[in-house]
């Protein structure tokens, strides 16, 4: 069993800040204090427990409200820890944010993610249904941490609550763009290839997106999916 509830006392948001840092490595994505505030301003501060476990706090997410009038939110940071991945526990978690959401009448979540992660690139776009909106070279600079030191390339998703993306069919895909099944494992066992793969799709992207294309999708065999 799992509940989600939010980070209402100063010892769950340690505990998240705990569990985050434990994920991302040394260069911290959030702080305790920062969490702090976004909570007691109305914003979304979740954590996910196992019950199975003595309540351990497992997952945790955190999200903002954009800029008035956009009905929109943010969202900084969804993490689980690796072993409790692969359990649908994650798509639970961006459900619950989505519910929140809309019971704020917010229309739409936005973040980014690395280009490279396949298996965030199946959940996000796959699985939630979330559309790319863009894509930036190094739009954090160098992480010590997430990126193992690579440098920080993004895509921007769009997550529209009330209209789910779906994959398009194959008479509609113009090209693809392959990424490594495992770029995490890559980083740390073959850091060169890892940055090798980073310039490769950085250039490949670079291409496709010139030519007028658009990420409409993505595909574990194939990599992502351009439409014109």
């Amino acid at each position: 069993m799992r509940t989600i509830r939010d980070l209402d006392t100063v010892e769950l948001i340690i505990d998240a800040q705990k569990l985050l840092d434990s994920i991302r490595g040394p260069e911290r994505v959030i702080d305790a204090g920062t969490m702090r505030a976004l909570q007691q301003s109305g914003n979304y501060v979740v954590g996910l427990f196992d019950d199975d476990a003595e309540e351990r706090m497992v997952g945790a997410s955190i999200a903002f409200f954009g800029e008035p009038g956009r009905r929109m939110m943010h969202s900084h940071i969804t993490a689980l820890l690796p072993e409790y991945r692969g359990r649908g526990w994650g798509r639970e978690l961006k459900e619950h944010q989505r519910q929140w959401a809309f019971s704020r009448e917010v229309g739409k979540i936005t973040w980014t993610f690395d280009p490279l992660v396949a298996r965030n690139a199946h959940f996000f776009l796959t699985v939630l249904g979330a559309r790319v909106t863009g894509y930036a070279v190094n739009q954090y600079g160098i992480f010590g941490g997430g990126d193992a030191g690579d440098e920080s390339d993004r895509l921007d998703a769009e997550w529209a609550l009330a209209d789910i993306a779906s994959t398009p069919a194959d008479e509609e895909v113009a090209a693809t763009l392959e990424i490594p099944s495992d770029v995490e494992t890559m980083r740390v066992d073959d850091p060169a290839a890892a940055q090798d793969w980073r310039m490769r799709l950085r250039a490949e992207m670079d291409d496709l997106l010139g030519r007028g294309l658009h990420i409409a999708g993505f595909d574990v065999a194939r990599g992502y999916l351009f439409t014109e």
